[in-house]
């Protein structure tokens, strides 16, 4: 068996079939990394059930079928990463129990089905990354209750409504990416207080309306130059689509 191992990174190496039993149910495994490969089949149930990883990585392979609902009982998770694969189905509500999650990356999985109201709950989230998706329904309100994420993307998902305004909760966001949905209505004056955004993408929504909140115009982000080790103003990157433009320029709201 794999005995002490207690992380293992095959990321990149072009390997195919499915995910070894001894990998799948080692008792001291904290850390599986098989990204960027061309693993296949469906993901097993019994990945991780000796119930210690940390991070379970399974970007980009080639894996087909659903989302394990047992997964949900590894509640020892800090990253759960399954994106770019052939998957269907929805996302099972059971990944709410994932109350210890940081990263939860679903994008570009072949999903469908609602974003489930139940992801609330996950409250220590980062990063939630369900972009590129088939989904439908709306972005559910209990998202705003996700208080420590950084980035948003449900990017090109397939959601339609209104953006719900409890979005405006989420303060430490940086990245925000609603493009390429169908989502309708006025862009809510709470995300102006979003003052850490310095990525906001609502180009493709041609159903959205009104204007664009000031507050977001005069955010700068400071990032670190790598040469000098200075911290330099950047603009936040606001794209919208044309409905929220005049002139090729963003329509920004006057108090």
């Amino acid at each position: 068996g794999l005995g002490n191992l207690y992380s293992l990174s095959l990321s990149n190496n072009s390997l195919t079939g499915g995910i070894p039993t001894d990998i799948r149910t080692s008792s001291r495994l904290i850390y599986l990394n098989l990204a960027y490969n061309q693993l296949s089949g469906s993901i097993p149930t019994d990945l991780g059930s000796a119930n210690k990883l940390l991070t379970i990585d399974l970007n980009d392979n080639d894996f087909t079928g659903t989302i394990p609902t047992q997964l949900g009982s590894r509640t020892s998770l800090w990253n759960l990463k399954l994106g770019g694969n052939g998957l269907s189905g929805s996302i099972p509500t059971q990944l709410s129990s994932l109350t210890s999650l940081r990263t939860l990356d679903l994008g570009g999985s072949g999903l469908s089905g609602s974003i489930p109201t139940q992801l609330g709950s996950l409250t220590r989230l980062e990063t939630l990354d369900l972009s590129d998706n088939s989904l439908s329904g709306g972005i559910p309100t209990q998202l705003g209750s996700l208080t420590r994420l950084k980035i948003l993307d449900l990017g090109g998902s397939g959601l339609s409504g209104g953006i719900p305004t409890q979005l405006g909760s989420l303060t430490s966001l940086e990245t925000l990416d609603l493009s390429g949905n169908s989502l309708s209505g006025s862009v809510p004056s709470q995300l102006g207080s979003l003052t850490k955004l310095g990525v906001f993408y609502l180009q493709g929504n041609t159903g959205l309306t009104g204007c664009v909140p000031a507050d977001l115009e005069t955010y700068q982000q400071y990032v670190r130059s790598g040469l000098s080790g200075r911290y330099e103003a950047r603009d936040a990157d606001v794209q919208v689509p044309p409905s929220l433009m005049s002139n090729g320029a963003v329509n920004w709201c006057t108090s």
